[in-house]
């Protein structure tokens, strides 16, 4: 085993976990899942089944990943966020097979309490505040906040805050506005 499963939580058998990887109190990988290297799940985390979690994830306290949910590599999921897998679901009627399919794009970052409703991609390096509720696709590097969420500003890569030039006030990157959100600039080599 090439992963760190505290003597509490539960791993599933047929479930892949990269190496590396830790799984603290109480949590729970559900069987046919695949868990990335580095990653870290916190407390109470329940992930799965067949959900895919990519490489250096993060996912804090009291997150459950359910069936139709995809996290590529570098996702933050703050404490307590919420993934839903049915629209319009009802205690006493069956909709497994409405499950709708949540893609979260590398290094997104999703904050404490935010509510992600299913069948929504959340763009690459994007920010969903905490609160918010999302519950349409989020483009690459957006600031998203509020109920529901609206775009408030753009982020860079390393999460700073862009002003109106786009460029990242840490690193000095640029941005440009495409259809899909923001796009690095290319500096050409000489």
């Amino acid at each position: 085993m090439d992963y760190i499963k505290h003597e509490s939580a539960y791993v599933d058998d047929g479930c892949e976990i990269g190496a590396g990887t830790k799984i603290w109190h109480f949590s729970h990988v559900i069987s046919n899942t695949k868990i990335g290297k580095n990653c870290s799940l916190g407390q109470n985390v329940m992930v799965g089944p067949e959900v895919t979690v990519g490489d250096n994830c993060k996912i804090q306290n009291n997150v459950s990943l359910y069936k139709g949910v995809t996290l590529e590599q570098g996702v933050f999921c703050g404490p307590s966020c919420v993934f839903t897998n049915v629209l319009t679901p009802r205690a006493e009627i069956e909709r497994k097979e409405e499950f709708a399919p949540t893609l979260v794009k590398r290094g997104a970052t999703i904050g404490a309490n935010a509510t992600i409703i299913c069948g929504n991609t959340l763009g690459a390096y994007c920010t969903i505040g905490a609160g918010a509720v999302v519950t349409k696709d989020v483009p690459n590097y957006a600031l998203m906040a509020g109920v529901p969420a609206r775009r408030i500003g753009w982020v860079s890569r390393s999460g700073d805050l862009l002003g109106e030039d786009l460029v990242c006030p840490r690193t000095g990157e640029r941005y440009h506005e495409t259809e899909t959100g923001l796009e690095p600039v290319e500096i050409e080599k000489r």
